[in-house]
């Protein structure tokens, strides 16, 4: 097992197989000790985080799967805080597509002149660059497509399956009366070209509210399992 990356909440490791083991942290994303899903630094650790998002990420893989939905996700072991995961091609060095359903985080920061805080979106898809020197940037189809990350085709894919994937998880959520404001996927190819689901779908890439309560990470795996 050769560490190949070291990841603000994950380490990646290839294993003899040529596939892939994932270690769960319990560090989190945020900015000044407060966790914020579409934050590119670590903002706070959290006891119990890692083996929290990584139980989460079983649940929703084993849904998706279940829904015919291609991602890498192999199996996972709640005891040694790891998932192992099918290899994957990434477009460029790394896109990470964000569906939004309520005007928060960084799209209300940015367009707050034209929308309020919390107001309704209908499936708004939006991809950014994997890049922490220039803040993770919102890039568009046209200049992905100009700059070979991807093709038209592979993004309008990527956009159907984000949508696929987030209703899914918006589904499951409601289940427990728990709403999905938002949620941050990524994407990857396999050995066929596929484009899959790749990365997390836990409490820590997503904004999931209770009425108008914000759940954290933490308190959304026991709200899912109760």
């Amino acid at each position: 097992m050769n560490l190949i990356y070291e990841g603000k909440t994950k380490d990646v490791y290839r294993l003899e197989d040529s596939t892939i083991k994932l270690k769960f942290k319990d560090d989190v994303t945020g900015e000044d000790g407060v966790f914020d899903p579409g934050a590119n630094t670590v903002g706070l650790t959290l006891a119990g985080a890692g083996k929290s998002g990584l139980k989460v990420s079983k649940y929703f893989f084993e849904k998706l799967k279940d829904a015919h939905i291609p991602t890498h996700y192999l199996s996972a072991d709640l005891e040694d805080c790891s998932m192992h995961v099918k290899d994957a091609k990434m477009f460029g060095n790394g896109l990470e597509v964000i569906c939004r359903y309520k005007a928060v985080g960084s799209f209300y920061r940015r367009y707050g002149q034209y929308c309020k805080e919390g107001q309704a979106l209908e499936e708004f898809i939006e991809v950014t660059l994997k890049d922490d020197k220039r803040n993770d940037p919102p890039i568009s189809k046209d200049a992905l497509v100009m700059l070979n990350i991807l093709t038209a085709s592979e993004y309008e894919a990527m956009k159907e399956l984000t949508k696929k994937v987030s209703q899914i998880v918006k589904a499951e959520l409601n289940k427990k009366n728990l709403e999905l404001y938002d949620i941050k996927l990524e994407f990857g190819k396999n050995e066929q070209n596929e484009i899959m689901l790749i990365d997390e779908v836990s409490g820590g890439n997503m904004r999931v509210y209770k009425e108008d309560e914000y759940i954290e990470p933490l308190k959304l795996e026991s709200l899912l399992f109760d």
